[in-house]
């Protein structure tokens, strides 16, 4: 009798005055002859010569009764913070709003940086209006499709689905699964986060293709029978498809680049997912606690400068006067002097579970507290102090990343694994990949600070 008294408060306390939608738009762009559309995420002038399946923005609105939540996922690279600021303008009533992407290498650019040449941007400004126009009329669908709910959630480790390409070796390997479900105990929609790299497809695709994700999603979908929405995590170090054993039925190990692998593997994610899923438990989601805290990060990557300077990369550039929350910013166009770009940090708590949002590609160590400690003599800056942990932060009973959130600044390192100068760490005779694609050592320090100062509701 006790145990189901137990089970009975717990279903109320996860009710609560929740309310969820699920909605989703297709985002993906028109391929015509005359206007190229550039796939980004690996080399220059890779132009798109057909759509194999569609590029989706996903969004998920959540209420407590008195607040309200977006959360949106999209099947592209990277959206700057300029995009998720334009949708807040179009949306009434929420609290928070959070634009992601789901870092997709194989989908249109978005940021700029894979176009025809180095020098040349690969965005298409009329695509970008419609990319907007869509992630806004998902959140209105999601909106106006909420229910009240109930939520369970459950987690599973997947080491054998993630490759970690540089040193030292640290993954990211749990991936979170929320179910949804209404009055009737009918499913609503399915939240799933995970930590990898959607660019099992390879370099040398010309298909737009939302990569494994199309497929995860459309597997649970069919297994939940309801919406899914899928977000990204921790997926900086370099947490990847790529180079992970995936076999198919015959037991023949299948080749990155082929559609084989991105649909077996998007596969075994939603195997993973569903795991999560059968073993799931109910939680609170409410009530809600939603902070959002702009941030000053310097700029030392002088590729990225570049890239200002060429018109390639169109965002604003701030001077750098050593104070990540500058009281009155100051615009800048001299590269040759300290800069900064402003990005942001957001911290949930949705009852029982807590959510980072951090905007780029955070490294594990970052977020799980394994900073390499001592660092390796070979590091640039070995001495350097080791940053608060995204998750030390958090105290709930269930915890979830979103990263690449409502800005994309690159790869956020840890200051004393940041190698670019020989002598290389761990013995090597070139330097690991990485730091060319980060805005410079100082990004893991400062938004690590800065996560935990909104956590700990610091202005």
């Amino acid at each position: 009798m006790r145990a189901l008294i137990t089970l009975l408060l717990l279903a109320s306390l996860a009710r609560a005055d929740l309310s969820v939608g699920f909605a989703e738009a297709d985002v993906t762009p028109i391929l015509d002859p005359k206007t190229p559309v550039f796939v980004a995420g690996f080399g220059h002038n890779r132009k798109a010569t057909k759509v194999h399946d569609p590029i989706m923005a996903r969004a998920v609105v959540l209420s407590d009764g008195k607040q309200k939540v977006a959360l949106v996922s999209v099947d592209v690279v990277g959206l700057f913070n300029s995009v998720a600021e334009s949708v807040r303008k179009e949306v009434d009533g929420f609290t928070y709003v959070c634009v992601s992407s789901t870092h997709n290498h194989e989908g249109p650019d978005t940021l700029g940086l894979w176009g025809l040449t180095p020098f040349a941007s690969g965005v298409n400004k009329d695509y970008m209006k419609a990319l907007e126009a869509g992630i806004v009329q998902a959140i209105k669908d999601a909106d106006k499709a909420r229910k009240p709910a109930t939520a369970k959630i459950g987690t599973a480790a997947g080491p054998e689905l993630l490759h970690d390409g540089r040193e030292p070796y640290v993954k990211h390997d749990e991936l979170v699964a929320i179910r949804f479900e209404g009055a009737d105990n009918k499913p609503l929609g399915v939240l799933v986060q995970w930590n990898c790299h959607p660019e099992t497809m390879d370099s040398k695709n010309t298909e737009l293709t939302a990569d494994y994700v199309a497929t995860t999603v459309a597997e649970l979908r069919r297994s939940q029978g309801c919406p899914v929405t899928y977000l990204t995590g921790t997926v900086g170090g370099l947490m990847t498809s790529l180079h992970v054993p995936v076999k198919n039925a015959k037991g023949q190990e299948l080749k990155d680049g082929t559609w084989e692998k991105t649909d077996e593997y998007g596969r075994l994610v939603a195997r993973l997912a569903e795991k999560a899923l059968k073993d799931a438990k109910p939680v609170a989601l409410t009530p809600f606690d939603a902070r959002r805290k702009e941030v000053h990060v310097p700029v030392a990557n002088e590729l990225y400068k570049l890239g200002w300077r060429s018109g390639v990369l169109e965002r604003t550039f701030y001077v750098w006067e050593n104070d990540p929350y500058p009281a009155r910013p100051i615009e800048s166009k001299d590269l040759t002097k300290p800069g900064a770009v402003r990005t942001e940090v957001g911290y949930l708590k949705l009852g029982e579970l807590e959510v980072a949002v951090i905007p780029g590609e955070v490294y594990p160590e970052l977020v799980l507290g394994k900073v390499q400690d001592p660092a390796d003599p070979g590091a640039d800056f070995p001495d350097a102090p080791v940053e608060p942990s995204i998750y030390g932060q958090l105290t709930a009973k269930y915890k979830m990343l979103i990263g690449l959130g409502n800005d994309e600044i690159g790869y956020i390192l840890p200051k004393r694994q940041w190698d670019a100068k020989p002598p290389f760490c761990y013995g090597r005779k070139k330097d690991q990949y990485g730091e060319t694609n980060s805005v410079g050592p100082e990004a893991g320090p400062v938004l690590c600070q800065a996560f935990k100062d909104v956590v700990k509701g610091k202005k």
